[in-house]
């Protein structure tokens, strides 16, 4: 497998990695305060208000993760098929990962919207230029 590929399967588990990871922290900010009563099932059945401040914005974070990611998976999925992932795939891929990242540290801190809105439009931009490049490649391949 060329150090490339290798590279850009490190990225979609990194994004992998991130998603999980919010979910842990999640379960660690949710699960023990329903355990202990502290808050009733039936005030978080429907929604989140119930939750402090800190397990809402873990939970958006956490939703959020299967927003933009989701079209980089997909992405992704075509890169690999499509076959030979050089250093632009690798590094668009890293960038959004990247992007992701400081965005989820951002939501799930400061939560300075400003920021977080341009993070989350930064790693969009990435990943329009991610899928406009695999679909030139798409074009662009000779036919079998």
């Amino acid at each position: 497998m060329p150090f490339t590929e290798k590279l850009f399967l490190l990225a979609i588990a990194a994004q992998v990695l991130l998603t999980i990871g919010l979910l842990f922290w999640l379960g660690r900010e949710r699960v023990p305060r329903v355990m202990s009563g502290e808050i009733k099932a039936a005030d978080i059945a429907v929604e989140r208000t119930a939750y402090p401040l800190k397990a809402r914005l873990l939970s958006n974070s956490f939703d959020n993760q299967f927003q933009l990611p989701v079209l980089f998976f997909v992405g992704a999925l075509v890169a690999l098929h499509l076959g030979t992932i050089g250093w632009l795939e690798t590094l668009l891929a890293w960038a959004f990962v990247v992007l992701r990242l400081f965005h989820a540290a951002i939501h799930v801190t400061t939560n300075r919207l400003h920021q977080r809105f341009a993070l989350y439009c930064s790693g969009l931009a990435v990943l329009v230029i991610f899928w406009l490049w695999l679909t030139l490649r798409i074009f662009l391949a000779p036919s079998i």
